[in-house]
């Protein structure tokens, strides 16, 4: 596809160098709490339009430096004419530049019901979350439902409007998560899927808003999923899992297709089915070949070595984890789903950790370990507070109670700030499995508070 220069964003650097820009933008960056790694190289593949449209972390960025300015105003193309099928399949020149036509709302509307929804999920934390009005006046605005004695109203046709709203409740659920843990949002998260569910039963007037619609339904099915996953609920993490592979098979989204994948061989690893999955993961792996992502398959490759860790296949392991590092040391790029934006190198080390304590090489695993630590962003409390966790356990296992003891309670710290039933369950597990040594005063200390 021929690129056009983005001239709008080449603007704003004014009289500025590429790498002087860059360093702005850093800057910014830190101000909000988000760590790109922004240099002249970006600059200049933005301002020459290969970058089309940033990821959700550099967007967030631009819009603290240049308030009030859309996306559109900032040069970039509409997201689901970049990502997705939508991009795939090539969307008009018209849907492209607008996102409607003159059947559907205005494109100032649009941006609107996603600020509002945005204000929703991030002003007052559960209690905000949990109203979701938008969205659901949206699924009431396009079903059937009327007073008593009357007619039944004809239904709406769903719009780019409703697709906007769904993919802007994706987004905001993955940034509350980051920050917040998954156990306040998993029930209000839950009703909006139910309601992207009923748009979806609704039908859409269009191709190109149905395709947007199915994927970001899917999308949000595996939110939801995690969501349950990181709060014990393994069984209606399964059916969310499940219900967006469902979905992408339907609407032939290969990309939908191995985040499904790649979730559930996640799941399968942390309730022991192991051969499930290894399958899955490979599954996925075919299914990514589509995306042209060296990191999604990086990801994957993880997955699938966890799998064969926890068969006791050392070697199927490090081969697994050898594809990984190598897809992963291509880089990020324009290609890698949205979605993983918190697959990083802290994640692949944490994920590493995973498969040698399933080996049972704790020394590997706390070098992992650690490594996860240092190389973690520091305002993604409830990774930090995991990897935490995770360093407590493989201490705990190798022998080092008290450093372990000591490393738990730096945990406990940081869940005074997210909400994590994973991360608990894992340091009552490291405080159970201690409680020999609880003559030591920082092993009894840790196991009082994790009790």
């Amino acid at each position: 596809m021929a690129t056009s220069p983005n001239r709008s964003f080449r603007a704003l650097r004014g009289d500025r160098s590429a790498a002087e820009f860059a360093a702005a933008v850093r800057r910014a960056a830190r101000e909000i709490g988000e760590n790109v790694s922004c240099d002249a190289r970006y600059i200049g593949r933005v301002e020459s339009g290969v970058i089309r449209c940033p990821n959700y972390a550099y967007e967030r960025v631009f819009r603290h430096m240049f308030p009030g300015r859309t996306l559109s105003d900032l040069g970039f193309a509409p997201r689901y004419a970049v990502r997705g099928r939508g991009a795939r399949a090539g969307v008009s020149t018209s849907v492209r530049n607008t996102g409607y036509t003159t059947r559907d709302r205005t494109g100032t509307d649009n941006t609107e019901e996603s600020d509002v929804l945005r204000r929703v999920f991030m002003a007052g934390g559960p209690a905000a979350v949990a109203s979701l009005t938008p969205l659901a006046a949206l699924t009431a605005a396009a079903g059937t439902a009327t007073g008593a004695g009357e007619a039944p109203a004809p239904p709406r046709r769903v719009g780019a409007t409703e697709a906007a709203a769904v993919e802007q409740a994706v987004t905001d659920i993955r940034t509350y998560d980051d920050r917040h843990g998954a156990d306040a949002l998993y029930r209000p998260a839950g009703e909006s899927l139910r309601a992207a569910q009923e748009l979806l039963d609704a039908g859409t007037a269009r191709a190109t808003v149905s395709a947007r619609l199915h994927a970001a339904a899917g999308e949000l099915a595996l939110s939801v999923g995690w969501l349950a996953h990181d709060s014990g609920r393994h069984t209606e993490a399964r059916s969310h899992y499940a219900e967006a592979l469902a979905t992408a098979r339907v609407s032939d989204d290969r990309a939908l297709e191995a985040h499904a994948f790649c979730n559930t061989a996640f799941l399968a690893r942390d309730t022991g089915r192991h051969r499930e999955a290894v399958r899955a993961a490979q599954a996925g792996q075919q299914a990514a070949r589509a995306t042209g992502s060296h990191r999604l398959h990086s990801l994957l490759a993880l997955r699938e070595a966890a799998g064969w860790a926890g068969l006791g296949d050392r070697k199927g392991c490090e081969l697994a984890l050898s594809r990984a590092q190598t897809a992963f040391a291509h880089g990020p790029d324009d290609a890698d789903p949205d979605w993983m934006s918190f697959f990083n190198a802290a994640e692949l080390a944490s994920q590493e950790a995973h498969c040698w304590a399933a080996l049972g090489d704790w020394h590997r695993a706390s070098e992992a370990a650690r490594r996860a630590l240092t190389t973690q962003d520091p305002h993604l409390v409830r990774n930090r507070a995991l990897y935490t966790a995770e360093l407590a356990d493989h201490l705990r296992a190798g022998g080092h109670p008290e450093e372990a003891a000591e490393t738990g309670q730096q945990a406990l710290d940081l869940l005074e700030e997210v909400h994590s039933s994973r991360i608990r369950t894992l340091l009552r597990h490291t405080a159970n499995r201690l409680t020999a040594h609880t003559h030591a005063p920082e092993v009894a200390a840790f196991a009082a508070r994790a009790a």
